[in-house]
């Protein structure tokens, strides 16, 4: 192992990177078991995560508030069904300042490197404001939190002002301009509607057209609110039926492919009702079966691309020139402003600097293979957990859903280290490859590998990337206690050597 050279400024138990939606449950759960030592490490100046990064407009959330809230903070003054950015910005601050996980917070903390320390059982993590020892590390880091803009040639010759979704130039007006927008995946459909009303021309340019399912959005009345707030149990309900009909999509996903036909049916009859036009409604048609990618809730979209000032291209972009975008058939469509809709990142760059017992950063692991236990670790990396790890993730769920499973999880494994003087936790590479394997054999027959789309539910060569291959209730079964004889364990001052062999079958 390279010499750690760096001495830390200050040690930590817990050291939690990510102020967002999984950060803040975490931190509340950490309090609520007794744990009062940690801190947040948060790049940006304040908490929200993909909720503080995302303010372009129309931002919402594509599952309903109801359910897309913690189970231990319910809310009843959601003002839509769908909450939309600032109200679920404003919703997390309440949370954490309810429960007083604030003052565990240090913004302008981003990690530019955390390294396993073998020799003192430690991480030792750099940070823009100094160097820090912990215990255990837990990443708690959003999947939707660095952009990706495809590698266009010709794209840094344009003069005009260009961005991507994730950072929106509130400061720019579109107000009369020839706007393109590059990508129609979900912050593209949301965004669409709001900014189409604005431009002289809108060219939108599709690589592929998503499911579009109605949204079913509106205001929650006054009335609703007050008997929600009267009786909570009615909002417990709502949010086991929101729950229950989100659920459903996985007959799509993994059960049998035969019951997307009713689903793809309401779609079609959406985009038939929606868009008039023949060959308008042709380029609209996805060619792939629902369920393959994520299917995008809107009841606006297809009325803004009907506009007569927008236009929908499907030819793949060749070239983009100084005032123009340019496709493979040679047409040339002049643009003042290019907004990207291109999505996000599949790996967060910080991975590249989290280095394990082996040398190899956690986004190394990845490339080779994506691969955890349960999400929530990851053998070759001790001491470390994560949130929406490989195989931790829902196609067909919430994600708050998913990350309160892992939580429990975590804070549970933290409870065993500490109530047995346990030092070092690494999972065991065999039961991690079990798990691997479970979860390929699982996924052989879903829509995601066999729905003929290509998307970042699949890896290069065909496999499923990520998303765990079942029913989000019966996930939340298996995290439900921590299996301590999953890991390798080590209790304090013992300090045996680590099982080399088990580590290096890591595949």
């Amino acid at each position: 192992m390279a010499a750690i050279e760096s001495a830390p400024d200050e040690h930590t138990p817990i050291a939690v990177i990510g102020a967002g939606v999984a950060g803040i449950g975490l931190a509340v759960s950490l309090r609520a078991a007794g744990f009062e030592d940690f801190v947040i490490l948060e790049r940006a100046a304040d908490l929200g995560g993909t909720w503080q990064a995302n303010t372009y407009p129309g931002c919402a959330c594509d599952v309903p508030s109801q359910l897309y809230s913690y189970s231990f903070a319910p809310n009843p003054d959601w003002s839509r069904t769908y909450g939309r950015q600032p109200e679920i910005l404003d919703y997390l601050r309440g949370v954490a300042h309810r429960h007083d996980v604030v003052r565990h917070m240090r913004f302008g903390s981003e990690v530019h490197r955390a390294q396993w320390d073998e020799a003192r059982r430690r991480w030792l993590v750099h940070t823009g404001r100094g160097v820090l020892s912990a215990d255990v590390l837990i990443s708690a880091v959003g999947p939707f939190s660095e952009a990706k803009i495809p590698n266009v040639p010709g794209r840094e010759s344009f003069r005009g002002t260009q961005f991507h979704s994730l950072h929106w130039d509130h400061d720019h007006d579109l107000t009369g301009e020839r706007i393109a927008v590059v990508g129609t995946g979900a912050s593209a459909v949301q965004f669409i509607p709001e900014i189409a009303p604005k431009a002289r021309r809108l060219t939108v340019f599709q690589r592929s057209a998503p499911w579009i399912v109605s949204r079913f959005d509106r205001p929650t009345l006054g009335p609703e609110r007050a008997l929600l707030r009267r009786l909570p149990v009615l909002g417990t309900a709502l949010r086991g039926a929101y729950y229950a009909g989100i659920e459903s999509f996985g007959l799509v996903g993994f059960v049998d492919r035969r019951f997307r036909h009713p689903f793809q049916m309401l779609s079609a009859l959406q985009l038939r009702r929606q868009v008039r036009d023949p060959e308008l409604r042709r380029k609209l048609t996805p060619d792939y079966m629902i369920g393959c990618k994520r299917a995008i809730f809107s009841d606006a979209y297809y009325p803004a691309l009907t506009r007569p000032d927008v236009e929908v291209v499907t030819d793949s972009i060749a070239e983009i020139r100084p005032d123009a975008i340019v496709t493979a058939d040679g047409s040339a469509y002049p643009v003042d402003t290019i907004v990207w809709g291109t999505g996000f990142g599949a790996i967060p760059q910080l991975y590249d600097r989290i280095i394990g017992s082996g040398e190899l950063s956690v986004a190394d692991h990845y490339r080779r293979r994506p691969s955890s236990y349960l999400g929530a670790a990851i053998a070759g990396f001790p001491n470390m957990f994560l949130t929406l790890g490989p195989f931790g993730a829902a196609g067909n769920q919430s994600a708050i859903y998913m990350i309160e499973s892992q939580i429990g999880y975590i804070v549970d494994a933290l409870r065993t280290m500490r109530d047995n003087e346990i030092d070092r936790v690494e999972v065991r590479a065999s039961v991690q490859n079990r798990f691997l394997d479970e979860m390929h054999r699982r996924s052989r027959d879903t829509v995601w590998l066999g729905g003929g789309c290509d998307s970042y539910y699949t890896t290069d060569k065909g496999e499923n990337a990520g998303l765990y291959p079942n029913w989000s209730f019966e996930y939340r079964r298996r995290v439900a206690r921590f299996d301590a004889d999953s890991y390798l364990l080590s209790r304090r001052a013992a300090h045996p050597e680590p099982n080399h062999a088990e580590m290096s079958a890591v595949r």
